[in-house]
């Protein structure tokens, strides 16, 4: 008991920062603080069934060591048929979508952990240590390095030339995208203790919208960054500290003028775009992976990797898919009639979007996957832990 008490505190004095290195060290009684797989049922182990579908595996090609096995937000990103991805030493690649094949390659001594994002001729990092990094997105020449206040762990977004970056401790900053100077910073006080990691900001109109690990969702000007709105998405309940976590760590989405965002311990919620006001709650989900949606459904992996599809209108649950719980899936990435998620053995489920039906499943990488799948063209793009990197293709 004096053990875990001592741990306790070490994890609200150091906050998120520390999970990482406690993991390492600890990892049963962390991921007991976590909410975590020590408390819970192991994975499921797959089954055999008949595949529906054949899942073709296009290309695949390695970007350095990935995230190294860390908790780490390094997405590929699509542009102008290319896609771009970094690993964790400072390598960033650019690769034909098509093929696979090296277009450039751009080695930096930057411990990259959030990005690529990708603006107007540029590619935008951020690091571990704070640093925001401009590479050109035809050669992969770096045009500008500046700091913020600490680590990133979310991609930067970029829009009219205004690049907006928020970091662990509760600050988002906009740059300018041609030489990186600061244009504004906007800050808020943030629980002692989070789950690590923070949910990319999303550009709307000539707003930022941006969840903060209290449980609120805020809205910023671009231009200037002056306060316009902010909303709770849920509200922290419990008396210690873990049980009162509710991080708002999934990517918000947009459609339509309204914008979904799911939170740890504490639902998902549909906000009004123009003034914040939340249209419904549904309380019972705890996720934070991220969203996807199509014309009519969202989907998402919940906090033991079941698969849900959710009325876009009202957030009632039309199907649930339990039979990869605790498989620490990705969030869910829409691709025609199906679903494609990622989980922690390297593997890619493909799901039916109108049942929720296992159709088949193919394995990429020897490492976990936790970025979540990019579909461009009928094509979806995997990045696993270790650095994979596949194109994928359903028929």
């Amino acid at each position: 008991m004096r053990l875990i008490s001592l741990l306790l505190c070490c994890l609200v004095l150091a906050g998120c920062a520390a999970f990482d290195t406690l993991n390492d060290s600890v990892s049963g009684i962390s991921n007991y603080f976590l909410g975590g797989e020590d408390n819970t049922e192991p994975p499921a182990i797959l089954t055999e069934y008949t595949p529906e579908i054949k899942i073709e595996e296009l290309w695949q090609e390695t970007v350095g060591i990935g995230s190294d096995e860390r908790s780490l937000k390094l997405v590929p990103a699509v542009g102008s048929g290319k896609i771009v991805a970094a690993d964790r030493d400072g390598l960033v690649q650019a690769r034909d979508l098509r093929t696979g094949e090296l277009i450039w390659e751009a080695e930096t001594d930057i411990n990259f952990s959030g990005g690529p994002g990708l603006g107007n001729g540029t590619v935008i990092l951020g690091s571990s240590d704070a640093d925001i990094v401009a590479l050109n997105s035809e050669n992969g020449e770096t045009l500008w390095n500046s700091k913020v206040s600490s680590e990133v762990l979310s991609v930067p977004v970029i829009a009219n030339g205004i690049v907006v970056i928020r970091t662990i401790d509760g600050v988002v900053f906009a740059l300018n995208e041609k030489n990186g100077g600061k244009l504004w910073s906007y800050e808020i006080n943030v629980p002692a203790l989070s789950v690590r990691g923070t949910g990319a900001p999303i550009i709307v109109e000539d707003n930022v919208i941006v969840g903060y690990d209290n449980g609120k969702l805020m809205a910023l000007r671009l231009t200037d960054g002056k306060y316009g709105w902010e909303t709770s998405i849920t509200i922290p309940k419990g008396r210690s500290e873990v049980e009162r976590l509710a991080d708002l760590d999934a990517d918000p989405i947009d459609v339509a003028g309204v914008i979904y965002i799911a939170g740890y311990h504490g639902g998902i919620a549909a906000v009004s775009e123009l003034d914040g006001d939340v249209l419904w709650r549904n309380e019972n989900i705890s996720s934070h992976t991220g969203l996807s949606h199509d014309y009519r459904y969202l989907y998402l992996s919940d906090a033991n990797s079941a698969v849900l599809q959710l009325d876009q209108r009202t957030g009632a649950s039309l199907w649930k898919q339990k039979d990869l719980h605790q498989r620490k899936l990705t969030a869910p990435a829409v691709y025609d009639n199906y679903v494609v998620v990622g989980d922690f053995e390297g593997y890619v489920h493909c799901l039916s979007a109108s049942d929720g039906r296992q159709l088949g499943r193919v394995k990429v990488a020897d490492s976990a996957i936790d970025a979540k799948p990019v579909v461009v063209d009928n094509t979806v793009y995997i990045y696993a832990k270790d650095g994979t990197l596949a194109a994928l293709k359903i028929q």
